[in-house]
């Protein structure tokens, strides 16, 4: 089953910005290590709608031979075109992902209709569960609770990553949870809200550089020990704001790499960020390296 602290992983680059496979293997035994109850890649934190068809293929590849089902792997499959989803999602669940991630359709977006048909589309195709994300401060667009309703109800789509802020819809959503379909926070901020009210762990870029610390999180609350859980989610609160300083992933590879870590830069249309915001994060961090580590 999937659960707990689901790390939103970043795609690590070389100096001439080809995907640097040595640290990508480094990252995912550190996850396996320390905790992380599943791994994403090809997400939007790892930068996928720069890469290319070869370059996502080759990462799958190899995060599927290296991860060795340890822990289950999700890879983002999505696209504001259905087709296109359907043949991803179709050849990543083929390569071995355990879990694809598909995203509602962007910009030319969708009606209710459309977007039922979209993800049942892909649903039918893939070899491997499904997990809608619902992220409308990216994509324009929310999944309809009508929607999620009849979704819900297909038998290859696992569940939703829920990242609209909105507890009021999360919570209605968390009417539909059953055994057979499950919500994870897609949100770093409101862990321990949504796991109160069924969330099954969140899919974090936090947990790029507090692993241990998101896990222990997410365990606090399957305990039910919500006041112990709020307590570390808080202690971890400005960390959190700060790697939303800017643009997500920018603030996170440069947090990771002042914490010894070697993932490089982005790929435009992103860029390094500015000097001011890089001293906030850094002061943050320094100050939450005993919280951190």
């Amino acid at each position: 089953m999937l659960k707990g602290s689901i790390v939103a992983l970043v795609t690590p680059f070389n100096e001439d910005g080809s995907v640097n496979f040595d640290e990508l293997g480094r990252l995912l035994e550190y996850h396996i290590e320390n905790g992380s109850g599943g791994i994403v890649i090809l997400g939007t934190t790892g930068e996928a709608s720069t890469l290319s068809f070869d370059e996502e293929a080759e990462i799958v590849k190899y995060s599927v031979k290296k991860v060795n089902k340890r822990v289950p792997l999700i890879v983002g499959s999505g696209s504001n075109e259905t087709e296109k989803a359907v043949t991803m999602s179709k050849k990543y669940s083929e390569m071995g992902a355990d879990y694809v991630l598909v995203i509602t359709p962007y910009y030319n977006k969708t009606n209710e209709s459309g977007l039922i048909k979209h993800f049942t589309a892909v649903a039918d195709a893939s070899l491997c569960p499904v997990i809608m994300y619902n992220v409308p401060g990216r994509t324009g667009m929310s999944i309809s609770i009508t929607a999620m309703e009849v979704l819900a109800k297909h038998p290859n789509i696992y569940g939703v990553k829920e990242a609209s802020g909105n507890m009021s819809y999360a919570a209605k959503v968390s009417k539909l949870l059953s055994k057979d379909f499950h919500m994870f926070s897609g949100n770093d901020d409101i862990i321990v809200p949504m796991m109160s009210i069924g969330a099954e762990g969140v899919i974090s870029v936090l947990a790029n550089i507090a692993p241990k610390q998101t896990a222990k999180m997410c365990e606090l609350c399957f305990e039910e020990k919500y006041r112990e859980a709020n307590k570390l989610q808080n202690a971890l609160l400005t960390t959190i704001n700060d790697l939303f300083i800017e643009v997500n992933p920018i603030p996170v590879k440069e947090a990771m790499n002042h914490l010894g870590f070697n993932v490089g830069g982005y790929r435009a249309p992103l860029d390094y960020m500015s000097d001011k915001n890089r001293e906030t994060l850094f002061k943050e961090l320094d100050k939450s390296k005993e919280i951190i580590f």
